[in-house]
Order: structure tokens, then C-alpha cells, then sequence
């Protein structure tokens, strides 16, 4: 596969080359690995959350009563209809 960049990038890209022994093409691949193996944030976050234990019966059953604890009533009228008339 041949890439064509910009003129101003291939001589920055020759310059790392030549502090770093490499060929443009070396650091070029380097970087863009290096690039592609970096996880995304997103990924972090789903291998995080599923590296975490699994909650225990109890543990869920305390959330589900905090949940149903904390609702509040449903109202059927509107909330104009409590403003006074004029």
C-alpha cells in the first residue's frame, strides 16, 4: 500500500528518522501501530466494568428496594391545573 502525504510531513517524518536511526517508512509504521493498539476510552471502560464481580442476590435485592423506595407517587393532574383561576 502506498500513503501520499503532504511535503512538510514526510520531511518531519525523515527528520525523527534521522535522530532516531530509522527509516521514514520505521517511524511512520511505529507511530501508526502505536496508534491502533492504544485502546479507546470506550473499551477501557467496558473491560473495566466487566472485570468488576458480579453483585450477590442480596446485594441486588437491597438496590431494588432503595429503587422502589425513593419513587414517587404518579399524579394524574396537571401541574396548571393546581394555579388558581383568574
Amino acid at each position: 500500500m502506498t500513503i501520499q502525504i503532504p511535503d512538510d510531513l514526510a520531511r518531519g517524518l525523515e527528520g525523527i528518522a534521522a535522530v532516531q536511526r530509522k527509516s521514514a517508512e520505521q517511524v511512520a509504521l511505529e507511530s501508526l501501530r502505536a496508534l491502533f493498539d492504544r485502546a479507546s476510552a470506550p473499551e477501557v471502560v467496558l473491560r473495566t466494568v466487566r472485570g468488576l464481580p458480579h453483585p450477590s442476590a442480596a446485594a441486588v435485592d437491597d438496590l431494588d428496594a432503595a429503587i422502589a423506595a425513593a419513587r414517587l407517587p404518579v399524579r394524574n393532574e396537571s401541574p396548571f391545573e393546581r394555579w388558581p383561576s383568574r
